[in-house]
């Protein structure tokens, strides 16, 4: 079984007609498992819907008290880019026994040429095949923690070295 935390970010943005913005109103990873006919057995809960960028420390640190209060040992967690390796850092120091992968989204779900789908897709196979330890799955690529941009020029996230 694998633990689904969503913590926010582009992957559950909405378009909002009413003043153009994106919001966070609901996540919809439920619909993007029904949609890829997902097999496995997921345990699913959202910690918050929040833009990265707005995170604070308390955020991170009670993301990271969820991963450590959780029986399960293969982790997901859904998260804006713009934030998500400091998040990846927190988590680092104190999660040695438990395989952690962060994914994220260019373009929100309800969006056309989404990368969400994929994405996370993506993150689900590496969550199951990784070792313990933290790591983010982004461009069908996955990185160590501590060897990750995100360049956002091209909006792609590229190792260190």
């Amino acid at each position: 079984m694998i633990k689904i935390f969503i913590t926010g970010g582009t992957l559950d943005k909405e378009y909002r007609q009413t003043d153009g913005e994106l919001v966070l109103t609901k996540t919809h990873v439920n619909e993007i498992l029904t949609a890829g006919r997902c097999g496995l057995e997921i345990d699913l809960e959202i910690i918050m819907l929040k833009d990265s960028l707005f995170m604070e420390d308390s955020d991170r640190i009670r993301i990271r008290d969820k991963c450590r209060e959780t029986s399960m040992n293969r982790i997901l967690i859904t998260h804006g880019t713009d934030t998500m390796v400091e998040t990846a850092a927190v988590l680092s120091s104190q999660m040695k026994d438990k395989t952690i992968v962060l994914v994220g989204a260019m373009i929100p779900f309800t969006f056309r040429d989404s990368d969400a789908v994929f994405n996370l897709g993506f993150a689900l196979a590496a969550t199951q095949i990784l070792p313990p330890g933290v790591y983010i799955a982004m461009n069908a690529k996955i990185f160590n923690w501590d060897n990750v941009t995100k360049n956002k020029e091209t909006g792609r996230f590229e190792a260190l070295n």
